[in-house]
């Protein structure tokens, strides 16, 4: 990555970094761009060289999350979803359950799909039942993600890949 390209990660991370703390502060619908870019140090131009809208600045926060947990954990496959890494999926979003808490209060889930698209599920290259496959997966997981986020991450990590490994188990019987 050259240096334009880290100086542009490290811009849009002030930024997204910016909308999520004044998330905590206000209305999501009454955050205004000027105020993102005051919040980062940077001009409002910087804004719009760098998303179109706030969601894409949720979402590229939430992949960024994704990618260094994930180098972290020496997680092997992270570009996809597979059944062996269900306990990853599970263990990243519950560490970063406050989070995902502050953009959920803000109506804002659609930017938490976003990013599990972007990161979990390929985007080219596949076979249309390969396709309809990850699709399916994509929402299956997102609905388990968001009733767990609802419910505040009652349940452990390990007893959502559980739930998880129960639910694919029972689809069988619909």
């Amino acid at each position: 990555m050259g240096r334009g390209n880290k100086t542009t990660e490290f811009l849009k991370e002030c930024l997204s970094d910016a909308l999520l703390r004044l998330m905590r502060e206000k209305s999501f619908k009454n955050i205004s761009i000027q105020e993102i870019a005051d919040a980062a140090g940077v001009g409002r131009a910087t804004w719009f060289r760098n998303f179109a809208n706030k969601s894409e600045a949720i979402t590229f926060k939430l992949v960024q999350l994704w990618n260094r947990w994930t180098d972290e954990h020496s997680v092997i496959v992270h570009d996809r979803f597979t059944l062996a890494n269900a306990k990853d999926f599970f263990q990243f979003n519950f560490e970063i359950g406050h989070l995902l808490q502050v953009i959920c209060k803000s109506n804002m889930q659609s930017a938490i799909y976003d990013a599990f698209y972007q990161i979990m599920m390929p985007q080219y290259g596949n076979s249309a039942k390969e396709r309809y496959q990850m699709r399916f997966y994509s929402y299956g997981l997102f609905g388990l993600l968001d009733e767990w986020i609802k419910r505040g991450f009652q349940e452990t990590p390990r007893e959502m890949v559980g739930l998880f490994y129960q639910v694919m188990e029972d689809r069988s019987t619909l």
